[in-house]
């Protein structure tokens, strides 16, 4: 339950990229197929200029305009190294993963209601003995420094329909489906470009999380210029290894995890940028899991400044059990993008208390930092060091502090 990559349902409109991107009428973050689509082929400044793969680039344009199609990939690395080894005697980690993933719309083509089949797949394997995903419960930290990066090997992530609404105002999904691609989302929450710990994503590591490729249905509206409504149902408890059998356990099992959250914005072209919302969660007890129900709330104010150069935001979340890893979080920080788009910087602090349910009583609160700088060498290649400075690892009485320094790139396709 504590993949990164666990999640429920829920909306995408248009096409939202990253902060400091104009395309923005979208209820989906940054990791929703669509949304990484559209990012993956608008033109952005890098270090180095180059036109090789044009080409590719024109026919998976051409594709997109004949037929509705678009697809893409990418491949991501991760290296990890601690400032201490690990319970495992390690101090580092590497892994790598491969996604394939695309849309197509097949209903509506042409118009604002269009009607779509996604679909995301993924193979995820690590260089070393252990793996990123491990690697913080490894050094004793109650989170996950970066969840994404496992072994998990094939799996799937998303095979959903997706149909808008209301001249694009709504949308609703079903099918498998990743929950964090739509609950509690803001423009900084991606794993592969943004802020690497959980901490600064889903639900402040605050919040249960299903596993991705759970049956589920969700839908989203803007109810008026200003404020958007978002509510989902998926099965809370699944494995993306083994997809199919989430359908049968979503009717026969009835173990939900259910969201809803009100939000504002500043205008339905700047629900991505500018964003304030509360989200209430619910999931149920399951024998089968071995783990409690419970329930929470998590909250997001995040607002571009500066022609979208500069993105402040604070965000929060509290869990009542539910096998969540903190049962109140809180965090703050800013991205910035620099050299005129080209590059970005992250920086973000956050305090945790872990759920007592989960970890047991007595536990220290834990204090996190991290600082990210995204570097765009080419217009596909990103290049990513990141620090992240842990300060009282809940599991470790034996350290006062720790250092995780990060590499991560990503090569988009």
């Amino acid at each position: 339950m504590f993949n990164r990559t666990t999640h429920t349902i829920i909306v995408s409109l248009l096409a939202a990229p990253q902060c400091g991107s104009v395309q923005a009428e979208n209820f989906g973050g940054p990791d929703a197929v669509e949304n990484t689509l559209a990012d993956d082929a608008a033109s952005r400044p890098s270090f180095v200029e180059e036109s090789l793969l044009q080409p590719w680039f024109d026919w998976k344009q051409g594709l997109q305009e004949d037929i509705g199609f678009s697809f893409g990939l990418d491949y991501s690395s991760l290296y990890l190294q601690s400032s201490e080894d690990g319970a495992s005697g390690d101090d580092s980690a590497a892994s790598g993963m491969l996604r394939v993933f695309g849309s197509w719309d097949l209903v509506g083509r042409g118009t604002n209601n269009t009607g779509a089949a996604v679909w995301k797949i993924e193979h995820r394997h690590r260089y070393t003995d252990g793996s990123p995903q491990g690697f913080g419960f490894d050094q004793g930290y109650v989170g996950l420094v970066e969840p994404p990066f496992s072994n998990e090997g094939a799996r799937l992530t998303n095979l959903y329909w997706r149909q808008r609404l209301n001249e694009g105002k709504a949308t609703i999904v079903a099918g498998m489906l990743d929950v964090t691609d739509f609950v509690d989302v803001y423009a900084l929450a991606s794993p592969w470009t943004g802020f690497m710990n959980f901490a600064f994503s889903t639900g402040s590591a605050a919040m249960f999380i299903p596993n991705d490729a759970t049956f589920g249905i969700g839908g989203a509206t803007l109810l008026t210029d200003r404020i958007f409504l978002i509510g989902s149902i998926a099965n809370a408890y699944t494995d993306p290894t083994e997809p199919f059998d989430t359908v049968d356990d979503f009717f026969d099992e009835n173990e939900y995890f259910t969201s809803i959250e009100l939000g504002l914005t500043s205008g339905h072209d700047r629900i991505y940028l500018d964003n304030a919302h509360l989200t209430l969660w619910h999931v149920d007890k399951s024998n089968r899991a071995g783990t409690p129900g419970g329930w929470g709330a998590a909250f997001n104010y995040s607002r571009a400044l500066r022609d979208n150069a500069l993105m402040p935001f604070i965000r929060g979340g509290y869990a009542n059990d539910g096998g969540s890893l903190l049962e109140k979080s809180l965090s703050i920080g800013l991205g910035y993008h620099t050299f005129g788009g080209r590059d970005q910087l992250g920086v973000a602090a956050n305090w945790g208390k872990p759920n007592e349910d989960s970890f047991g009583s007595g536990l220290d609160d834990q204090y996190t930092l991290e600082v990210f700088y995204r570097f765009q060498l080419t217009e596909q290649l990103a290049i990513t060091p990141d620090i992240q400075y842990l300060v009282d690892p809940a599991l470790n009485p034996d350290e006062d502090n720790l250092w995780v320094f990060g590499l991560r790139a990503r090569l988009a396709l």
